[in-house]
């Protein structure tokens, strides 16, 4: 038996969608109030268990008989005001999906992210063999990730069979307007800046072929880098322009005028109540170039990425 959790996510949907295709027995977490996507509704192939990572009782339950467990539940959220949740989610709650695993010897594939990853030294790629060092400046999501990520090696310690993947940014179409489908959202109603940044994109349908290709290997022990490629934001936002037939984002926002945004919409938030559509970290980020090398995952699986180009071309014509 295979148990997916987070399987009403982004990823976590994509990957049970392609495991159900094969018609293994599957079992797939959601949360009491989790609405499942459309991608799985009324599959025969999947069995629904109601439960929460953080609540240990029912997470002992969907265990039962289950020999390999793919743990994609996490909470992705650049706003400070989320910390607590951020750390209770991603650490603890992993704690839980692995002391669980060793209970019931189950093999795990634990997804992390690139957030966990050292920074490149000059101007290298950053590899899995980089470690995260302790930054005070490091966002909050950084943190549990790169804790969660330490839960999992601590368990391999203590015998548990596990692999660890860092994804770089995951898009495609089922993602929406939300998490990375922001930026198609913002380009989409006509932004006019771009910023210097540059980062690692693959394809959510790439990214849970690794996982399974990963989990059915003999390879336990080590963690793999996912992503196709390494773009330039002002790139990324020249082709989803194009994508929607706009025209394309000409203006460079400078580090400054980030700094006044971000603190402007800080106050909107405090004054309305709403999230800011853009904080510290995340403007932060935008400002960072952060590559990464595929190496090791395309040598491990033999996988071929899907160009990034037709990844934006078809999540464009989706979202239109």
């Amino acid at each position: 038996m295979i148990l997916v959790t987070g399987a009403t996510g982004f990823l976590g949907a994509e990957l049970t969608h392609q495991l159900s295709r094969s018609g293994v027995k599957l079992r797939a977490l959601k949360r009491k109030h989790g609405i499942i996507p459309s991608l799985l509704k009324d599959n025969p192939h999947i069995e629904w268990v109601v439960a929460d990572i953080n609540d240990f009782s029912s997470l002992e339950n969907a265990f039962e008989d289950v020999d390999q467990v793919y743990h994609c539940a996490a909470m992705v959220s650049f706003d400070p005001r989320n910390q607590a949740e951020l750390l209770r989610v991603n650490i603890e709650g992993t704690a839980n999906v692995v002391n669980l695993c060793n209970t019931f010897q189950a093999r795990l594939l634990h997804v992390s992210s690139v957030a966990a990853l050292g920074n490149a030294k000059k101007d290298n790629l950053i590899k899995e063999t980089d470690f995260w060092e302790y930054d005070p400046k490091a966002h909050a999501y950084a943190i549990s990730k790169y804790e969660g990520e330490m839960e999992v090696w601590r368990g391999i310690a203590e015998g548990l069979d596990a692999i660890i993947v860092n994804p770089s940014v995951i898009i495609g179409a089922g993602a929406g307007f939300k998490g990375s489908g922001a930026i198609f959202k913002l380009v989409k109603e006509g932004l006019s800046y771009y910023t210097r940044g540059a980062t690692g994109l693959v394809d959510v349908q790439d990214v849970a072929r690794c996982m399974i290709a990963l989990m059915n290997s003999n390879i336990r022990d080590e963690r793999f880098t996912i992503s196709a490629e390494n773009y330039h934001y002002q790139q990324l936002l020249v082709e989803i322009a194009k994508g929607f037939g706009l025209k394309a984002p000409g203006k460079e926002a400078k580090p400054w005028m980030l700094g006044l945004a971000w603190r402007a919409l800080k106050l909107a938030s405090l004054l309305s109540g709403k999230p800011a559509s853009l904080t510290r970290d995340s403007a932060r980020s935008s400002l960072n170039k952060s590559l990464y090398s595929n190496e090791k995952i395309t040598s491990a699986t033999g996988i071929t990425f899907k160009p990034l180009s037709q990844s934006i071309a078809e999540i464009c014509s989706a979202l239109s």
